[in-house]
């Protein structure tokens, strides 16, 4: 599935997704909630994938600092796989294959290049995440971070 509408649609990383909904940290979890706000409202076009989905539950439910039941993680979750606003996106064995061949040249989390590989096949180049340090590494992906300004 193609994601791209213009140059308009940015991909979010599991870590913002996660921060809008984990309430030990505040100062992280504002700008991050009025990002996913804005995708559910329509303001703005982003786009998860299936990896994605499934990172933020297991986040939500072990990692963050105030870690949520697992049926409000489900309700969380499902909200954006229900959700029209939201594009979703999956990669396939080929995609695999790609992150597989960039990793030896780029040096980062495989899981961070299959969603790169993931953006990459939906025509998304920005991905908003606090894990700029990685995505900057890879020459097709431009970062935003949220956070910054926090």
């Amino acid at each position: 599935m193609n994601c791209m509408k213009g140059n308009s649609i940015a991909f979010i990383d599991t870590n913002i997704l996660a921060y809008a909904f984990d309430e030990s940290d505040e100062k992280r979890r504002r700008p991050c909630a009025d990002l996913v706000r804005a995708g559910f409202e329509g303001d703005a076009q982003y786009c998860i994938s299936n990896q994605v989905l499934g990172e933020l539950f297991m986040v939500l439910t072990k990692r963050v600092g105030s870690p949520i039941s697992r049926e409000r993680a489900s309700v969380v979750v499902s909200g954006f796989v229900d959700s029209p606003k939201w594009k979703k996106v999956n990669y396939t064995h080929l995609t695999v294959k790609r992150a597989l061949e960039d990793l030896q040249t780029i040096n980062i989390s495989f899981w961070d290049v299959l969603i790169a590989e993931t953006m990459r096949e939906a025509g998304i180049r920005t991905v908003y995440t606090e894990n700029e340090k990685d995505f900057r590494r890879i020459p097709w992906v431009r970062t935003e971070n949220p956070l910054l300004n926090s």
